[in-house]
């Protein structure tokens, strides 16, 4: 796999899609720090690690809806194996007038663009959501 973030934010969008209630990633660190930024902001209920029947680690994320509608409308890849994309602090862009959020790669750790903006830090931008 290639690119384990996008294969992340595609399996969430495609289960919104089907609304499903959880879904089912491997697992890996850079992983749960974007999911510990969608349950902060709220996008998420949250996310339990364990393991398939082969013993390989897993996430299962709990989606969040509102009256049926999936909370997360839209999930774009910014910065991709072929072309990454860094930012300094004054460049990451707010999403949607402030509405949704950035997620960035920072040397202090995966935030949100509002966290990156109060630690005065820039980064890799890894996805938008709204």
């Amino acid at each position: 796999m290639n690119d384990p973030i996008g294969d992340m934010l595609t399996r969430i969008r495609n289960a919104q899609m089907r609304g499903k209630s959880t879904v089912i990633t491997p697992a890996s660190k850079l992983r749960a720090r974007v999911l510990d930024v969608l349950a902060d902001e709220g996008y998420i209920r949250g996310y339990e690690s364990s393991s398939d029947r082969q013993g390989h680690p897993t996430i299962e994320i709990s989606l969040k809806y509102y009256e049926g509608i999936p909370v997360i409308r839209e999930v774009k890849r910014v910065s991709k194996p072929g072309r990454r994309v860094y930012l300094g602090v004054k460049d990451v862009p707010a999403v949607r007038q402030g509405l949704g959020v950035s997620i960035v790669s920072t040397s202090r750790g995966v935030m949100s663009d509002a966290n990156a903006r109060a630690a005065n830090v820039g980064g890799e931008v890894l996805c938008t959501v709204f």
